[in-house]
């Protein structure tokens, strides 16, 4: 959630809107969502139950689904926006490929997510969490955590240049 944050953060900006109420959005939405997991374990947790369980696993999938919308959302609206650019700008065609990879990169994750979680939440056994089954739980999170996540980073390695610093002049 927190690099969708930046995307919209990014996109207000870049088109001069307000961005003083994102942060409380972002903050809200995120609260909301991890209060409702809390809720559906400690449910979990006094009645284990199969509905429950069920409950859970679509919660998360729709979830997962509502934010592979919105990386492909407001990702693509920062690309159009950024395509729009004069082809002669500083660094155009270098943000045109991060933001377009970041963007299909985290769709594609979050969206395989929402499918997987879908999916084993109807079929008893397809299981994510399980003990024995090491490799698909390797294979599951190398697909939709570890690569993406190392995937952006590679592709945003580049920090910023460092300003050198001011030198000190004594007051005379």
């Amino acid at each position: 959630m927190r690099r969708l944050s930046v995307f919209v953060a990014a996109n207000e900006q870049s088109r001069s809107l307000p961005t003083d109420k994102l942060r409380k959005t972002y903050i809200a939405a995120n609260v909301a969502v991890y209060l409702s997991q809390v809720v559906i374990w400690v449910c979990i947790w006094v009645n284990d139950n199969s509905t429950v369980e069920l409950v859970g696993k679509i919660f998360m999938a729709v979830v997962s689904f509502i934010a592979a919308l919105g990386y492909l959302h407001h990702g693509g609206r920062l690309f159009i926006m950024l395509k729009r650019f004069p082809i002669q700008s500083k660094g155009r065609s270098k943000k045109l490929h991060e933001v377009g990879s970041v963007t299909a990169i985290c769709f594609i994750c979050f969206l395989i997510r929402c499918i997987v979680v879908g999916v084993s939440a109807f079929r008893r056994d397809l299981r994510l969490d399980v003990l024995d089954r090491p490799v698909q739980n390797l294979i599951y999170y190398m697909v939709v955590e570890i690569i993406p996540s190392a995937l952006v980073l590679f592709i945003l390695r580049k920090l910023p240049p460092k300003r050198p610093p001011v030198q000190y002049h004594p007051v005379q």
